[in-house]
C-alpha cells in the first residue's frame, strides 16, 4: 500500500481514497482481538488476518499488563492487514507520558495509512491505586485529548500545567497535521457526555440493556450537540456479548455467565446502576460463597459446574443483554442494537473464526431487511 499519508473523516473512521483501503462487507460491525484471558500474542496475527477476510470493519484491542500491550497489539495487526480498521479500547492516558502517547498514536496512524484510532478509557481505581497512579478524572481525560491533539496539530505546548500534568515543553513536529480519531470507551452518563463533547467514536459496554443503549446514544448526542458539535458525526459502537449455539453449552457458561460474573465482580455497581438492575441481587451474589471463594475472576477460573450453578444466581433479563441461541437469532440481536441508535456493533468474546455464523445471518438478515423496508434501516458505515 502506497501514497501519502491522508487525515481521516470526523466520524473516527478514515476516509476512504479510491485505490487505497477497500470497503468491507460488514463495516458496521467489529470485533476484539484476543478477546478474553488470551496469553499468547502471536494468536492476534492470525485473528487480525480472519477478520478482515470476513469482511469485519474494525478490530478493536483492549490492554491488559501482561501481553497485551495496546500499541504492540495495534501495530503487529496494521501490518498484517490492508483494510482492517483498528482501535485500541481502551489504553489510559495515565499510563504513558503524553509525548509517548501522541507519538505512538501517530507511528500506527502513518503505519495503517489512517485505519487507527487512539481508544482512551478510565480504567479502575482500585488497580491504579495498588500500582501508585491517580485515578482518572473527566477533566484529566479532557485535558490529555487536547494535548494529542494540539502535537497532532504541529504545535508546541509550553508550559502547561493541567488536570493530566506539568510540562514545561511539549513537541512532535512542527509540520504535523494529522487527524487522528479519539475513541472514548464510556458507562455512565458523565463519561458518555464527555465523550458527545471531546470524542470521535464512542464504544459502549458489553450487557447494556437496549434501554440503557438508547438511553446513552440520546445522552452522548444531546451533549455533542449542547458543545456546539454535530451530534450525527459521533460513531456510537454498542458491544454485544454474542455466543451462536454453535459454539455449545460450555462457551455459552464462560462467555456469557462467567464474563457478565467477572464484570459484577469487578464494577458491578454501576453496570446495575446504568441498566436500572437491582441492587440488592448484586450484593447477594457477590456475598455467595460461589463467589467469594472463586480464587479470581469466574471467566477465567471457575469450572462448567461452578458457572451453572453461578448462572442460577442471576436474573434472567441480565443475561438477556447479550445475543445467544441460533445464528439467526443473534442477528435479530445486532438489529435491535440499531434500533437503540448506535452505528456500529462490536461482536463481543469471540474469535473472527468463530463469528462465521453469525455474519452468515447477518448478512441474510440484512438483505431481507433491505427487501423489504428502507434501504438504510440498518446503514452499512
Amino acid at each position: 500500500m502506497s501514497g501519502p499519508v491522508r487525515n481521516v473523516s470526523n466520524q473516527g473512521e478514515p476516509a476512504v481514497i479510491p485505490g487505497s483501503h477497500r470497503p468491507s462487507e460488514f463495516p458496521e460491525l467489529g470485533c476484539y482481538g484476543l478477546a478474553g484471558h488470551a496469553t499468547d500474542p502471536h494468536t492476534l496475527l492470525d485473528e487480525a488476518r480472519t477478520a478482515e477476510q470476513l469482511g469485519l470493519g474494525t478490530l478493536f484491542l483492549s490492554e491488559r499488563f501482561n501481553t497485551k500491550e495496546a500499541f504492540t497489539l495495534a501495530a503487529a495487526a496494521g501490518a498484517v492487514t490492508t483494510d482492517l480498521r483498528i482501535c485500541t479500547a481502551a489504553t489510559n492516558h495515565n499510563t504513558r507520558h503524553p509525548l509517548v502517547t501522541a507519538a505512538g498514536a501517530v507511528t500506527l496512524h502513518r503505519l495503517t495509512r489512517g485505519r487507527y484510532s487512539l481508544g482512551l478509557g478510565r480504567g479502575f481505581d482500585a488497580l491504579f491505586d495498588v500500582i501508585g497512579l491517580p485515578r482518572i478524572t473527566s477533566a484529566q481525560l479532557r485535558d490529555a485529548v487536547g494535548i494529542y491533539r494540539r502535537l497532532w496539530g504541529g504545535e508546541t505546548v509550553l508550559g502547561h500545567d493541567g488536570p493530566a500534568g506539568k510540562y514545561p515543553l511539549l513537541q512532535l513536529d512542527p509540520s504535523y497535521d494529522e487527524n487522528i480519531p479519539i475513541t472514548l470507551t464510556a458507562i455512565g452518563p458523565a463519561t458518555l457526555r464527555l465523550a458527545g463533547e471531546i470524542a470521535d467514536s464512542v464504544v459502549l459496554h458489553t450487557f447494556f440493556t437496549d434501554d440503557t443503549t438508547a438511553r446513552a446514544v440520546r445522552t452522548i448526542r444531546t451533549a455533542a450537540e449542547t458543545a456546539g458539535r454535530d451530534p450525527a458525526a459521533i460513531r456510537i459502537w454498542s458491544v454485544l456479548a454474542v455466543v451462536d449455539e454453535s459454539q455449545g453449552e460450555l462457551a455459552r457458561l464462560r462467555k456469557l455467565v462467567g464474563r457478565l460474573g467477572t464484570y459484577l465482580q469487578g464494577y458491578g455497581d454501576i453496570l446495575v446502576r446504568v441498566n436500572g438492575w437491582e441492587q440488592r441481587v448484586l450484593d447477594d451474589f457477590r456475598a455467595h460463597p460461589l463467589v467469594t471463594g472463586a480464587g479470581g475472576a469466574l471467566d477465567a477460573v471457575a469450572s462448567p459446574e461452578i458457572l451453572a450453578a453461578v448462572e442460577e444466581l442471576l436474573p434472567a433479563e441480565w443475561l438477556a443483554a447479550s445475543a445467544t441461541g441460533t445464528a439467526t437469532h443473534c442477528a435479530s440481536r445486532i438489529a435491535d442494537q440499531f434500533r437503540a441508535g448506535v452505528d456500529g456493533v462490536i461482536l463481543h468474546g469471540n474469535t473472527p473464526a468463530e463469528l462465521t455464523p453469525v455474519l452468515a445471518a447477518w448478512r441474510e438478515y440484512r438483505r431481507n431487511e433491505k427487501s423489504t423496508g428502507p434501504a438504510d434501516r440498518f446503514p452499512e458505515q
